[in-house]
C-alpha cells in the first residue's frame, strides 16, 4: 500500500490553487483542508490587514499542523490548502509531511500577474470566495511571493495553468 502523501499548493492569488487543490482531493481521495475556509469561520471580520493575516494564521497553524500530521500517520492523503509562497511557508509545510515520515508533493501554479490579476477581478465581482482582496492588496501579497527554488529540496510538480 503507498504512504499517504501531502500536497501543498504554491502560486499568487487567484491563480488556481483553489481549483486545483479540489482536484487532488479526488483523485487523490484525499481530505482537503483550506485556510481560507477556516480563517473566515474562525474569524469573520478579524482580517484587514495583511497583519492580521499572519497573526491569525499563524494562530490556525498551531492547530492544523498536529492534525495533518495525524491524518498522515492514519494512512490519510491530504491536500493542504494553505499558502506555500515563501522558503519559510514551504519549511513548516515540509516539516509537516517530515514528520509524519510521508512524501510531500509541491503542485507549484505558474501564472503570470495579469491572469492572475483578471481572474481575481472576476472573483470579487461574483463573490465567489472568503476573502476579496483588492489591486492593492494583490500587489501587496504577491510581493512577497517566491517561486520554488530546487535547493529548498521539495517535490515539485508545475502546473503551467489550473482555473
Amino acid at each position: 500500500m503507498a504512504k499517504p502523501t501531502l500536497h501543498l499548493l504554491c502560486g499568487k492569488i487567484a491563480s488556481g490553487k483553489s481549483t486545483l487543490a479540489n482536484s487532488l482531493k479526488r483523485d487523490h481521495a484525499a481530505i482537503l483542508l483550506t485556510e481560507d475556509h477556516w480563517l473566515s469561520r474562525l474569524y469573520p471580520d478579524q482580517i484587514q490587514s495583511v497583519a492580521d493575516y499572519v497573526k491569525l494564521s499563524r494562530r490556525l497553524r498551531d492547530v492544523v499542523g498536529p492534525l495533518v500530521i495525524d491524518m498522515l500517520k492514519a494512512g490519510i492523503n491530504v491536500v493542504l490548502d494553505f499558502p506555500a509562497n515563501t522558503p519559510a511557508d514551504r519549511h513548516w509545510l515540509r516539516s509537516l509531511a517530515h514528520t509524519a515520515q510521508a512524501p510531500h508533493s509541491l503542485h507549484f501554479i505558474d501564472v503570470d500577474d495579469e491572469t492572475c490579476r483578471a481572474r481575481l477581478h472576476l472573483r470579487n465581482e461574483r463573490g465567489e470566495h472568503a476573502f476579496a482582496a483588492t489591486d492593492a492588496e494583490f500587489d501587496l501579497i504577491t510581493s512577497y511571493f517566491v517561486a520554488p527554488d530546487k535547493e529548498e529540496g521539495l517535490n515539485v510538480v508545475i502546473h503551467q495553468d489550473h482555473a
